[in-house]
């Protein structure tokens, strides 16, 4: 497969850009060391695919506002406990007092809802297209069950409209992307069409191994040197072309599209999942209508440079030195799936 890539990489003849969307498909290049077998003038860039990375500060601090509440308990993944907000995180609230539990399910909050019934129980609903319908799921149970004190703090944003955002702008030249096998083992290759479709650039859906990847890499080669562009599928064990067709229907079900902000990117419209109205009963920003200030993000921070693919995490001039996964500015350093993370867990290979 190194071979087959080495070749078809002569016979193009230029240098190419290739991006993975994925956060966990950033890592898993690292842990495998694939950009050593690469050769030369062949560029992995690495993408908005993290939702950490993405969550907005005023989402942060939105967030951080409910659990403050005496009459709330906040519930939310554990990655999300150090992103920084404003001026704090949630886990700094959480070691001043207040109530912030970790989960692993957003089936778990909805348990804690049934067992603190005098309290309005919030589920910080971050992900991408792979936790939403487990996040729908919920909703749906809640009401199935009477659990009058359980809502949602929508976060969750989908994928495609940040990658059109990346194809429309002049800033970087992308040859091809590397698309999530797990987002895509929910919503097919359909919502990815519009990359060849409108753009002409060749994309493939892969999984998470060394053999994926590469097998990946090289079927985008050939869709370059062959002057094709369509949306091929490698990750076959996982992904078919019409998807997950439950899990979209729970999904739809109980979200529709909206506006979202994206932090280092902006506001991509559409790109955003909030309740529809016939589930706003279980909407938290409706309830509770906190008016939070905008905070511009940390001064000499290129977490947005790095999410769009102009920029190297290495290149930051925070990186290693004032940004550490110990003491992060940009949301790309808290999680394990952040780029800015990944190059400081492996720079000792770079």
């Amino acid at each position: 497969m190194i071979e087959t890539i080495g070749k078809l990489f002569g016979r193009i003849g230029r240098p190419l850009n290739f991006m993975e969307v994925c956060g966990t498909h950033t890592v898993a290049i690292f842990r495998h060391g694939i950009r050593d077998l690469l050769p030369s003038g062949l560029k992995l860039l690495s993408g908005p695919g993290c939702p950490v990375c993405v969550t907005s500060i005023k989402d942060i601090d939105t967030a951080i506002a409910i659990a403050n509440r005496d009459d709330a308990i906040l519930t939310t993944f554990g990655d999300m406990l150090r992103v920084p907000g404003g001026s704090h995180s949630l886990l700094d609230v959480r070691a001043e007092g207040a109530d912030v539990r970790i989960v692993y399910s957003p089936l778990d909050a909805l348990k804690i809802a049934a067992e603190n019934t005098a309290k309005k129980v919030v589920f910080f609903a971050a992900g991408f297209e792979t936790t939403a319908p487990l996040t729908a799921a919920a909703v749906r149970e809640a009401d199935r069950l009477g659990i009058a004190n359980f809502y949602l703090y929508s976060i969750h944003k989908i994928v495609p409209p940040a990658i059109e955002t990346l194809l429309a702008s002049d800033e970087t030249r992308i040859d091809g992307f590397l698309l999530p096998g797990h987002v895509c083992a929910v919503t097919g290759t359909g919502p990815y069409r519009f990359i060849s479709g409108k753009y002409s650039v060749p994309s493939v859906v892969t999984g998470f191994g060394a053999e994926d990847i590469l097998g990946g890499i090289a079927l985008l080669l050939r869709q370059v040197f062959e002057g094709r562009s369509f949306v091929e599928i490698e990750y076959r064990s996982a992904v078919k072309e019409e998807g997950n067709l439950r899990a979209i229907e729970y999904m739809n079900e109980v979200f529709e599209p909206a506006d979202s902000y994206w932090r280092g990117i902006g506001m991509i419209p559409g790109s955003g999942l909030a309740l529809r109205d016939r589930w706003s009963h279980r909407d938290a920003a409706a309830l509770f209508r906190l008016d939070v200030p905008d905070t511009p993000e940390p001064e000499g921070c290129m977490c947005g440079h790095v999410l769009r693919g102009l920029m190297m995490p290495v290149e930051c001039p925070l990186f290693a030195r004032v940004c550490t996964p110990d003491k992060p500015v940009g949301a790309c350093m808290v999680s394990s799936e952040g780029s800015c993370s990944a190059y400081y867990r492996y720079r000792e290979v770079l």
